[in-house]
């Protein structure tokens, strides 16, 4: 499957695909040509590096569990438990420093009483 049908498949532009390849999420083998070329079960791949992406984790965390996703396109295997509650850890952080900033934020903005 060549590059283009490849986005057609997924819905993915060919762009994305080129930088999920850059980023070392997708191979592709190469024609003598230097054409993109890549195996069956391609489309299944960029499905979960789309639901992985969907779920707030960064390509370099992706790149390291992305061969252990198995069955559905977001299933894992139980050994990514700790690295998928590490970023759900991570997640929730950032949302409790977020609401914080508008409790601050909304402070400042009250009127003066």
């Amino acid at each position: 499957m060549r590059i283009g049908e490849l986005s057609r498949a997924t819905g993915v532009s060919v762009r994305l695909l080129r930088y999920y390849e850059e980023q070392g999420l997708l191979d592709a083998a190469r024609t003598p040509g230097g054409q993109r070329v890549y195996d069956a079960d391609a489309p299944r791949t960029v499905r979960r590096i789309r639901a992985l992406l969907d779920a707030g984790l960064p390509t370099r965390v992706i790149r390291e569990v992305l061969d252990c996703v198995c069955g559905s396109d977001a299933e894992v295997e139980p050994c990514l438990t700790p690295v998928l509650l590490d970023q759900l850890h991570g997640i929730e952080e950032r949302i409790s420093r977020l609401q914080d900033s508008r409790r601050s934020l909304t402070r400042l903005l009250a009127p003066a009483d």
